[in-house]
C-alpha cells in the first residue's frame, strides 16, 4: 500500500482496514497461535503509521494514534498476551470514527 493510496481512503476506511487485522489478530490470540498473532500485529502497525502520516489525520485524532499505537506497542512485547486487554484496544480503535463505533468485535 503506497501512502498516496492510503491517504486517498476515507478515515472509516483507514480505521476498518486496520480493524480487519486487528480481527485477525483475535482469531489467532483466540487459537493460541502467537506467530500469527504476531503477523497481524505487524500488518496493523504497518498500517496505523500509514495512518499517522495521512495529513488528513493532523487536525484531529493524530494523538489519540499515537497513543494507540504505543498502547498496542506495549501489547506486542508482552510476553503473555491477554486477549481482554487486546478487545479493549480493538474497542479503542474503533472509536475513533462515528461511522467504525458501532461495530461488534
Amino acid at each position: 500500500m503506497t501512502p498516496e493510496k492510503w491517504q486517498s481512503f476515507p478515515k472509516e476506511k483507514q480505521i476498518l482496514n486496520i480493524a480487519s487485522e486487528f480481527s485477525r489478530a483475535k482469531f489467532w490470540l483466540i487459537k493460541g497461535n502467537e506467530k500469527q498473532v504476531l503477523n497481524c500485529l505487524d500488518r496493523s502497525f504497518e498500517l496505523l503509521d500509514l495512518t499517522i502520516n495521512d495529513p488528513n489525520w493532523r487536525k484531529k485524532g493524530l494523538r489519540e494514534l499515537l497513543k494507540l499505537r504505543e498502547v498496542l506497542a506495549q501489547f506486542y512485547i508482552e510476553k503473555k498476551k491477554n486477549l481482554n486487554q487486546f478487545l479493549k484496544i480493538f474497542k479503542t480503535l474503533l472509536l475513533f470514527n462515528k461511522f467504525t463505533s458501532s461495530v461488534a468485535i
